[in-house]
């Protein structure tokens, strides 16, 4: 047993009159420990749902992105990349009502020349939604056995690349078992929307549900002090992609700057207030499949309203209709298609 890791549980786990929050360079170590298991199963365990009744607070979010950035893997940056790469953190327990277009919105943005790192692994507590490794795989394309260092070439000539946590990150799949067992989301779950995995200035985009989880992550971000612009979206099922019953709250955080609010309405783009639903995956695909041929549908809408966003705030676009015109233009001249063909080409090598 860890008597040091022991002293963190006691910290976080005393209730609501004696408990502490731990301070950022305790809750790096603590997430170290995490990761390299030299804390047993049952402190693990403790912590994790301790730590969630109690709410991680943003310096401890701080010191545990500390921790990630220490051990976790980074891609690099290259020098052929003219933009700073979009980080999409998406919910690692995927979707369960509605379709997930993130990947067909990554394909876009890397054809218009907007480099893009996803990240995420199987199947995961609690929810067990499809993760984007799925759709990928039902491309052809399997991110779960490529080495860091052919991801590395994969990305400098596509422009777009996914770390397989499994395969990438193995410490941190490691603690996916614990929370089946708990039966809650963990802080990790939070802590995987924030982190970066590269080593340049990067565009960290992230989803989320519930209007505390926004300012937590911010706390934490101002407290590293980190370079990056950060965008977060209160979008479907915590995810990036934008919802269409409802207004769409977006917020942009640079360093040393108030918070900006943009707001979208699906009916000043001609929409509707349906979210195309999530399917099972063979019918998905072949949705997908005529989303890259550009056929019209509801999915298509989605995907044109969520790609032309992205690519005005990303800057490849210089308003909102003119990245929603791109995102046409890429896909009815195959662009997009291609891109993904170039990915496969450069991963089947």
């Amino acid at each position: 047993m860890s008597d040091r890791f022991r002293k963190f549980v006691q910290i976080i786990g005393s209730g609501p009159h004696t408990g502490k929050s731990l301070t950022r360079e305790e809750a790096a170590e603590a997430m170290e420990m995490m990761l390299l298991q030299t804390a047993t199963p049952a402190q693990i365990g403790a912590f994790l749902i301790a730590h969630r009744i109690k709410r991680p607070t943003g310096a401890e979010l701080a010191g545990m992105l500390d921790a990630y950035a220490s051990m976790g893997p980074r891609l690099q940056p290259v020098a052929s990349h003219h933009r700073a790469p979009v980080i999409l953190g998406i919910p690692y327990d995927g979707r369960s009502r509605t379709a997930p277009i993130a990947s067909i919105v990554a394909l876009i943005m890397a054809a218009a020349e907007i480099p893009v790192i996803l990240h995420g692994g199987d199947r995961m507590p609690t929810k067990y939604g499809i993760p984007l490794i799925d759709i990928w795989q039902a491309w052809g394309i399997d991110w779960t056995a490529v080495s860091l260092d052919r991801l590395q070439a994969i990305f400098a000539a596509t422009g777009l690349g996914f770390i397989y946590t499994p395969t990438h990150f193995p410490a941190a799949a490691g603690l996916t078992p614990y929370r089946d067992q708990i039966g809650k989301r963990p802080p990790i779950a939070t802590l995987e929307l924030l982190w970066c995995p590269y080593a340049g200035d990067a565009h960290l985009i992230f989803g989320y549900v519930h209007p505390p989880t926004e300012q937590t992550a911010l706390v934490a971000a101002t407290l590293r002090d980190t370079p990056h612009k950060i965008t977060t979206v209160k979008g479907l099922e915590g995810s990036t992609d934008l919802p269409r019953d409802r207004t769409v709250i977006v917020g942009v955080h640079r360093s040393g700057r108030e918070l900006e609010r943009i707001f979208l309405h699906h009916y000043d783009y001609g929409l509707s207030n349906v979210n195309p639903p999530l399917l099972a995956t063979p019918e998905l695909m072949v949705e997908f499949a005529n989303v890259l041929a550009a056929k019209p549908s509801d999915l298509l809408d989605s995907v044109i309203w969520n790609a032309g966003f992205y690519l005005w705030h990303c800057g490849g676009a210089s308003d909102m209709m003119t990245g929603m015109q791109l995102a046409t233009v890429l896909l009815t001249s195959g662009a997009v298609y291609d891109r993904l063909a170039q990915i496969a080409a450069a991963l089947n090598e």
